[in-house]
């Protein structure tokens, strides 16, 4: 067998492994609810694993080594996992808090600021370390805060803090 017959299924068996999930450098701060989805996903992706597993040679080789890439990354997560105590001010930003913020065109928008696994712009769950989410960690009841976002900076104030 030619050298180059063996660097292509060298080349092929490489192209079979998923790309690894890339793992945050921020530390992993995590609501109490983002912690329970981070668990209830380990327990889902353990199910499929399983069941996968019970194929035997039956068993989609690909889609079992992605479940094995998920599983090592949301297992890590809840290893790393530092659960904050439920927010409870309404005078100070926390993580878990609910924040309505207005620009300077008086428009309104609530986020609830949460960590980076739960995080959900479309329900308004904004990572706590996020251009927005920093502005207003720690920012109290009508403080104006500068957003610095890549589109350009944006003062924005603080018009109501609510528990989570």
């Amino acid at each position: 067998m030619s050298r180059a017959f063996v660097n292509e299924d060298n080349a092929a068996a490489q192209a079979d492994q998923p790309v690894e999930r890339q793992v945050s450098t921020q530390p992993n701060y995590v609501t109490p609810q983002g912690f329970a989805l981070l668990q209830a996903k380990v327990a889902e992706l353990q199910a499929l694993h399983a069941g996968q597993s019970e194929k035997g040679d039956q068993a989609d080789k690909q889609r079992l080594a992605d479940l094995d890439r998920d599983l090592r990354y949301f297992m890590q997560r809840v290893g790393s996992a530092q659960v904050v105590p439920a927010a409870t001010s309404t005078d100070k930003v926390q993580i878990g808090s609910w924040v309505t913020y207005a620009d300077e065109h008086s428009t309104e928008r609530r986020v609830q600021l949460v960590g980076e696994d739960q995080a959900d712009v479309a329900r308004g769950l904004i990572n706590w370390s996020s251009p927005l989410g920093r502005a207003l960690l720690g920012a109290r009841l009508n403080d104006e805060v500068l957003w610095q976002r890549p589109a350009g900076d944006r003062v924005i104030e603080v018009i109501r803090i609510e528990p989570a």
